[in-house]
């Protein structure tokens, strides 16, 4: 793509889009998925250039934006490559956006103190990070109702019948460091008394409409080659198992959340506050 022509609206256009870090370009990668989901006419060709330390590496880097030009997204901690980058890609009037820069600046400026320049300081492996290994070890060990007597030491245990999203939510919730099981809805037998305990974690209730859960059960058999009509899909029976869900939570006044339109992340973010406030109070 010609730098001197600018992408049209057209559906599916396609842009290169560079982004070049020092570090491993988590954060890069997540700010590009944010931003493109907004351009929904867009194609992004991710070009990736990560732990780009070396002047050989930065050079490479340099070589591929030139070959393909288009948007360079980067973060670089150090000023030395970064002025290179932002001085090549100024000379060919590439669009070059320095992620992390004003960022930095700005908190430095309210702290009254200098910038570290660290490279890849997000990811030493101090306390909060063996807090996030020790998280989402506890979430595989307590997927599903496993080891449901030892809930009390979750922060989080999340409720809800198949299929509303309890196990991502369960690892999305630990990759911040938050311990959480999460335990099926079964039947109307079924014992929750260990539930109640000194210590009790942050009990949420997760729900869903019965369309959209019966939709997402089809499928999950769809992708298991079965097909056979079950009230695992019976839109009646489905309609029961969520009543009866919705009424255990209001018996134990736990909060929920309805998962039909949140995405694992929204649905987390409730968590997450609602967690606070417990903490709090």
């Amino acid at each position: 793509m010609s730098t001197k022509k600018r992408p049209g609206t057209a559906p599916g256009f396609y842009v290169h889009i560079h982004l070049v870090s020092d570090s491993t370009g988590e954060t890069l990668v997540g700010i590009l998925r944010a931003a493109s989901a907004q351009f929904k006419t867009m194609i992004p060709i991710e070009h990736i250039h990560v732990l780009s330390r070396s002047s050989k590496q930065l050079e490479t880097a340099l070589a591929a934006i030139e070959e393909e030009p288009g948007l360079v997204l980067f973060t670089m901690v150090n000023d030395e490559p970064r002025e290179t980058l932002k001085s090549f890609c100024a000379q060919r009037t590439i669009p070059a956006i320095d992620v992390l820069g004003p960022t930095l600046n700005i908190m430095s400026q309210y702290l009254g103190t200098q910038v570290s320049h660290q490279t890849g300081a997000q990811h030493i492996q101090d306390e909060v990070y063996h807090q996030r290994i020790n998280a989402l070890n506890f979430a595989m060990a307590h997927d599903d109702g496993l080891l449901a007597e030892r809930v009390q030491q979750a922060d989080v245990v999340l409720l809800g019948v198949s299929r509303t999203s309890k196990t991502p939510t369960s690892v999305y919730l630990a990759n911040r460091g938050i311990k959480t099981a999460n335990i099926p809805i079964v039947s109307k037998t079924q014992n929750l008394d260990f539930l109640q305990t000194k210590n009790q974690p942050l009990i949420v209730g997760l729900t869903i409409s019965p369309r959209r859960l019966v939709q997402i059960r089809r499928n999950r058999l769809l992708s298991l080659n079965e097909s056979h009509s079950t009230d695992y899909i019976d839109e009646q029976a489905v309609r029961d198992e969520i009543i009866y869900a919705k009424r255990l939570y209001a018996r134990n006044d736990w909060p929920v959340i309805d998962v039909t339109r949140r995405s694992i992340e929204e649905t987390a973010a409730k968590i997450i506050y609602l967690l606070s406030q417990k903490r709090e109070s």
